[in-house]
């Protein structure tokens, strides 16, 4: 479970393939349809059966249930205020206060549903593409071993030991830490807001699905009739579908504009399930996930038979699995390693912490922290197969048409036979066309392109560049494109769901701990969290938006989760000891740790994460001023832009204030001590006068 992500610097109207090389566009059929109506809640969902006639049947259908799932909600929240109103807080505190898993399977693929989440998917094919394909899991793998599988077993001996979430685990270990917990939440808390919007998304481009011709596929035509809209001809339809359709982005994250009512309806449904999902705790979260866990391995069998029958399909393995080794003397692909194998496993958000809590007391925690570690890499390596497969499909097309392209340009130039430059001797053509006629030749410079199939398997994308637009662009090129497109983002929808069941019980689980919490019922206060996640989340459906959900991306969690981390394995260690934990592990698993775990608990793994820690810091400092992708309508492109005064102080608050916690929740109990130990000293003092 990973969640940084890159954005994608596309090139020029004339350089406008995914690939950033140059393409020129060809030249496509417009289709027949009515004009789109031209009301304002319309304009915002486009047909999603093609024509308008049947698309607002549809559409109306759609926001009939989205608004009774709202409607029933806010009464089933209603009923059960009322009810908690009523109810006698002693017979409440009567109750078991603490629930568990059914089995340890249901323990098993609710981590398993958790970790394994759209980094998966998006970011570690992208870092062995950038890294040195085959060679990137030297690192990946030892850093899974120094750092990974020790972290991952550490968290969840801590929740089944306390039997608390992070807030009173880490209490409970010292009244001066209950800060970490505290910090884990925040964010979770921050994590909940935008990853959600994600799962909104996808919901989007699966009712898109549903049509003869994907709207991604070709360019929309413009008011007039008379062609494509500009901006998408200057982009790509892939593209313009994204930041146009999806998104509605403007111009700079200064350019403020009203809600995307699409997708605050596609948000308001991500929500409405992820509370059906969590809305009894633990005991509905389950049996969730049996299908949230396993059905993407359903899906990504599927595409990796499809991928691996694709033309071209097999230059991208190999390409993955030719590693360069000249990569492992470069920092970068360590840290970049040591890294995904971090935020994959979902450390620090204190999720592992909440869901071991619900474990028997003996639960063998140790044999399972290794099985989802495997699974969680296993699956990474599965993942980046099926992506290379498609990244290899997508490039063979592009470097064919390329071909193609130069293939036509030379005929027409030249005046030659339609049969005498084929595929196959195109670059011998050029060379014997350089040589022959070499002023004629010369003026064909700006309009004969470079065809390389390695750059074009060279060129690295990820996160929602990945996700939304190069796989859509491949997608559009497979026969039965709208099965493999519903199949696609059904598995993004349940990998992201998945992992939003670990991201809101690690925010429910250590507030329901304290007593005032404890007192209202869990579909009420569960509820009450998604509904305040959901409102705070609309701000991601606003034309600026999508910026806004790159601060949070890059800024809200990556440096407070280091921070949580490192503290969390230095109080263990060295504060409340080895042996001591030791002990608690084999008074629940009968069995003391081997040398291993003591090792890198005790070295390797603190050291591994200063590095980490000063790493973040020194690149942060270096970069300068924070920058963004800002979408460009009049090129089709993302340029590079600064963030504004603003923009720099939200950043800086989303840094400190996870963080702070930590040390102001210490000063706090800190001060509480010496108020009660002065009323003490005077309470002692007036005793002794008085005798």
């Amino acid at each position: 479970m990973e969640y940084n992500t890159c954005k994608v610097k596309f090139s020029s109207c004339e350089e406008n393939s995914i690939s950033q090389q140059p393409q020129c566009s060809l030249s496509v059929p417009l289709p027949q349809t009515l004009p789109w109506p031209a009301h304002p809640l319309l304009a915002d969902l486009k047909p999603v059966l093609g024509t308008p006639g049947l698309a607002v049947p549809l559409l109306l259908l759609l926001l009939l249930v989205l608004v009774l799932l709202l409607l029933l909600l806010v009464l089933v929240l209603v009923l059960l205020l009322l009810r908690t109103l009523s109810s006698h807080p002693k017979a409440d505190m009567e109750k078991d206060v603490r629930d568990n898993w059914e089995n340890p399977t249901q323990f098993i693929l609710a981590c398993v549903s958790y970790a394994v989440g759209l980094g998966n998917v998006w970011r570690f094919p992208y870092l062995c593409q950038m890294h040195g394909g085959g060679g990137f899991l030297i690192p990946y793998f030892l850093m899974l071993l120094l750092e990974g599988v020790p972290l991952f077993y550490m968290e969840l001996a801590i929740g089944q030991k306390m039997r608390l979430g992070s807030i009173g685990a880490w209490t409970a270990i010292s009244p001066y830490l209950g800060g970490l917990g505290l910090a884990s939440v925040v964010a979770s808390l921050y994590l909940c807001l935008y990853y959600n919007i994600i799962n909104a998304w996808s919901f989007w481009y699966l009712f898109h699905s549903f049509q003869s011709t994907l709207p991604w596929s070709v360019c929309p035509i413009n008011s007039n009739r008379t062609g494509p809209i500009e901006e998408c001809e200057r982009a790509t339809p892939t593209q313009y579908f994204f930041y146009r359709e999806t998104l509605n982005i403007s111009s700079s994250i200064e350019e403020n504009g009203s809600i995307h009512t699409g997708q605050a309806l596609c948000l308001l449904l991500a929500w409405g399930i992820t509370y059906l999902f969590i809305v009894r705790g633990v005991k509905s979260t389950g049996k969730v996930v049996y299908f949230t866990a396993t059905f993407p391995y359903v899906v990504l069998f599927i595409y990796l038979i499809r991928g691996m029958t694709l033309h071209g399909a097999v230059n991208g393995v190999i390409y993955m699995f030719t590693p360069k080794m000249e990569e492992l003397a470069k920092p970068t692909t360590w840290i970049n390693a040591a890294t995904q194998i971090f935020f994959s496993l979902g450390l620090g958000f204190g999720s592992l912490i909440a869901f071991s809590s619900y474990n028997q007391y003996h639960n063998n925690f140790e044999r399972q922290a290794i099985i989802v570690s495997l699974i969680n890499s296993g699956t990474s390596i599965f993942a980046a197969i099926v992506t290379f497969a498609i990244y290899g499909f997508k490039a063979t097309v592009n470097y064919e048409n390329c071909l193609e392209r130069t293939r036509t340009l030379l005929l027409n130039a030249f005046s030659l036979s339609e049969d005498s430059i084929n595929m196959d001797n195109v670059f011998e053509w050029i060379e014997k066309l350089n040589t022959t006629y070499p002023e004629q030749f010369a003026e064909l410079y700006g309009k004969l392109e470079t065809c390389d199939l390695e750059q074009e398997l060279n060129t690295a994308v990820e996160g929602t560049g990945l996700a939304f637009i190069v796989y859509s662009e491949a997608i559009t090129n497979m026969p039965l494109s709208q099965l493999w497109s519903v199949l696609y983002f059904i598995m993004l929808l349940l990998l992201g769901m998945g992992s939003m069941l670990g991201n809101v019980t690690a925010i429910i689980t250590p507030l329901r701990d304290f007593k005032v919490v404890s007192r209202i019922s869990s579909e009420l206060f569960n509820g009450i969290v998604c509904l305040v996640c959901f409102l705070l989340g609309l701000g991601f459906t606003t034309t600026s938006g999508n910026y806004w959900f790159s601060i949070f991306n890059d800024y809200g969690a990556t440096f407070s989760l280091l921070f949580i981390v490192l503290i969390e394995i230095i109080t263990v260690s060295y504060y409340y000891g080895i042996k001591r934990f030791e002990k608690d592990i084999e008074d629940m698993l009968g069995h003391r740790p081997n040398w291993y775990w003591k090792i890198m608990w005790a070295g390797v793994s603190p050291l591994l994460l200063i590095a980490l820690f000063l790493f973040y810091i020194v690149s942060y400092i270096q970069g300068g001023t924070p920058t963004y992708q800002a979408w460009n309508e009049d090129l089709g492109k993302s340029e590079q832009a600064e963030y504004p005064l603003f923009g720099q102080a939200f950043i800086g608050l989303l840094l400190v204030s996870s963080v702070s916690c930590v040390p102001l929740t210490a000063l706090y109990v800190f001060i509480q001590k010496r108020k009660q130990a002065h009323q003490h000293k005077q309470q002692h003092s007036v005793s002794t006068v008085a005798a």
